[in-house]
């Protein structure tokens, strides 16, 4: 059925009154005011700026600021940055810059917020200023990334960047040696959520936060900022608790309150890499006992024993591969080559050796196991053998 031209004319003026919706201007633009903060002029232009204070009774997830209190004592500052892409480059800009401490009434932070290009500037210099009352800036891979972008910004606006005197802590390389076994994701949300007990409710997504900025740009309507404001703060609270335990594992990881197997083997591998053997056997056999899945176990048993033969704890690492090779595990095979290496070398048991190799090729057959059960086979067939040092390969 054809329609009416009333009906017709009724669907247009819908129509035309849809595109007159959007392309209206907005009735009140809103400036960014209603962020908070206020107008800063320095020497090179204006900038906007914030303050908050988060006094020692607010709590981050399950945690209270007091918590924080011990790094009071620390010159260390918390950064973390909102930018223009996510790819970086010299076209990248910071538009939004947090930064906070330790202070006596809490944990009070700074954001500098650039309106538009032309005020980046006047906020990098604000910013360079209020660094120079620390000395370690503390990241979550601001080392790769917020660094040496905020460092091309001011090389691009003609200012001695402030960093150069600075240490830099860049706590997302400790965080993966603690928790990449242990959680999916060692993202700073993730570890927010699973290890300071904070859940995000309407947290704006960082890969949106750039299209945020330039809608602002293209409006002037800051009202739809507020959330980047907010996961910029929650990002350098977090880093800032995260602060609190990572430092302290790594400075005295014997006196570390871990309770999962993942964790404490992370910690011992770790001090296997300083080769601080000793203290990672201890971690090691701290793991055993803990919490752990059987995947992870095994794992952690394995380079237990491994440690053991580089201390030269014979006895010790006899004892692992003797209880890998018992059970079926991803390491059965290699622990049983090391008990055919053991046997031979030291105990001169060519018998166990070879019973151990033949095991270990049910499991798998590779060209070294293939060599080394001919060896014996050929030792064996002899009325005497050379003698040889444990842990030397024939």
């Amino acid at each position: 059925m054809a329609t009416s031209l009333h009906e017709q004319l009724a669907l247009l003026r819908k129509r035309i009154q849809k595109v007159e919706a959007r392309f209206a201007p907005a009735t009140e633009p809103e400036d960014a005011s209603c962020l908070g903060g206020a107008e800063v002029e320095t020497a090179l232009g204006k900038h906007w700026e914030l303050t908050r204070t988060y006094p020692h009774e607010h709590l981050h997830g399950k945690l209270p600021v007091e918590r924080l209190r011990d790094l009071s004592a620390k010159p260390w500052v918390y950064l973390d940055t909102e930018t223009t892409g996510l790819a970086g480059g010299a076209g990248t800009m910071a538009f939004l810059i947090g930064a906070a401490s330790v202070e006596e009434d809490g944990f009070v932070m700074r954001q500098w917020f650039i309106r538009e290009h032309g005020e980046e500037a006047s906020a990098l210099s604000s910013l360079a200023e209020y660094l120079t009352r620390f000395d370690t800036l503390v990241s979550y891979n601001g080392r790769s990334y917020d660094q040496p972008l905020l460092e091309t910004r001011y090389t691009l606006s003609r200012q001695r960047t402030p960093f150069s005197r600075m240490e830099h802590l860049d706590l997302l390389y400790g965080a993966r040696r603690l928790w990449k076994l242990r959680y999916e994701s060692c993202r700073l949300v993730e570890l927010e959520r699973q290890v300071l007990g904070h859940e995000r409710v309407g947290d704006v997504p960082g890969e949106l936060i750039p299209q945020l900025y330039f809608e602002y740009l293209r409006t002037r309507r800051a009202g739809k900022l507020k959330p980047v404001l907010e996961h910029n703060a929650l990002d350098i609270l977090s880093l800032a608790f995260l602060a609190a335990i990572i430092p302290a594992v790594f400075d005295d990881p014997r006196a570390c309150s871990l309770g999962h197997g993942a964790e404490l083997s992370g910690v011992a591998r770790w001090l296997v890499s300083q080769d601080r053997l000793d203290e990672a056997a201890e971690m090691y056999r701290r793991s055993i006992d803990a919490p752990m899945g059987d995947e992870l176990l095994f794992r952690a048993l394995w380079e237990w024993a491994l440690v053991e033969k580089k201390r030269e704890n014979a006895a010790g690492a006899l004892s692992i591969w003797s209880d890998l090779a018992r059970s079926k595990n991803p390491y059965r095979a290699e622990a049983l080559e090391e008990l055919a290496k053991y046997y031979e070398h030291t105990e001169k048991n060519l018998f166990m050796a070879l019973e151990c190799v033949v095991e270990a090729e049910a499991l798998g057959k590779t060209m070294e196991l293939r060599h080394r059960r001919e060896r014996l086979e050929r030792k064996l067939a002899k009325p005497s053998e050379g003698r040889g040092l444990w842990g030397t390969r024939g």
